[in-house]
């Protein structure tokens, strides 16, 4: 005969199975689901202006901010198994010497499906700025609304809902009066 002991190892490693087996179905049951959110992304306005880097108090680098208008809906990406959709927006640009620079000027974060019609009239969250310290016959840029699904079980998913039309040119640097 088993001792309880034993009984009890046997039973815990059959539900244990049991259960990494379900997490495997529920992770591979995501992949399935596929959706694509619809958006639009416009940029009103771009400004330059010069202002001091955090770094060095005397040093001036070019800051610029983005006007932009955004609305998507991403109530179809919601699913049983989706704990929330981190969105951004990303400048991306090519620098004089052509590097490619993709900088997020904006993010925000949905937990639920009632707070997935996104409409938003602002302006850039965080500063886009170039390493070179200035934007001065720097190629347009263009904007696009990228996602990330964050689900309960599962592998991050990816994913782009929206792109400018046209590159944005950065205009010339004004000075703050």
């Amino acid at each position: 005969m088993h001792s309880i002991f034993a009984r009890i190892n046997n039973t815990s490693a059959l539900l244990s199975s049991c259960m990494m087996a379900l997490l495997a179905a529920i992770a591979l049951s995501t992949l399935v689901f596929t959706a694509r959110p619809e958006g639009n992304v416009s940029v009103a306005s771009v400004q330059v202006y010069s202002g001091n880097t955090r770094r060095y108090a005397t040093k001036r680098q070019d800051l610029a901010f983005v006007d932009f208008n955004i609305t998507a809906d991403f109530a179809p990406l919601f699913n049983w198994n989706t704990k929330q959709i981190f969105l951004y927006l990303q400048a991306e640009y090519n620098t004089t010497t052509g590097i490619k620079n993709e900088a997020v000027i904006w993010d925000r974060i949905i937990r639920r499906k009632e707070e997935a019609n996104v409409n938003v009239i602002g302006k850039n969250k965080y500063n886009l700025r170039d390493l070179s310290t200035n934007f001065k016959n720097a190629p347009p840029a263009s904007y696009s609304l990228k996602y990330n699904i964050m689900p309960y079980v599962g592998a991050l998913t990816y994913g782009e809902a929206a792109r400018t039309s046209e590159p944005v040119a950065f205009p010339p640097r004004k000075t703050r009066v």
